[in-house]
């Protein structure tokens, strides 16, 4: 379970470090790597996944 931890905290970190990007510069990092491809796709979809696992996660620490 602690392998998973750390990759769900990259891939949150990662997904926050481009969406400061597109804020900012209007530039998509993950799309500028990738291109429009399924790759990229994919990666946004566990990003997204990946911070559902880490609030669900937190909530159940939170009950302990």
């Amino acid at each position: 379970m602690k392998n998973l931890e750390k990759v769900a905290a990259v891939l949150i970190l990662l997904g926050g470090i481009n969406w400061g990007l597109v804020g900012l510069f209007g530039f998509d990092l993950i799309g500028y790597v990738f291109g429009r491809t399924w790759i990229d796709t994919l990666l946004y979809i566990l990003i997204g996944l990946s911070a559902l696992y880490k609030i669900v996660n937190w909530q159940a620490s939170k009950g302990r």
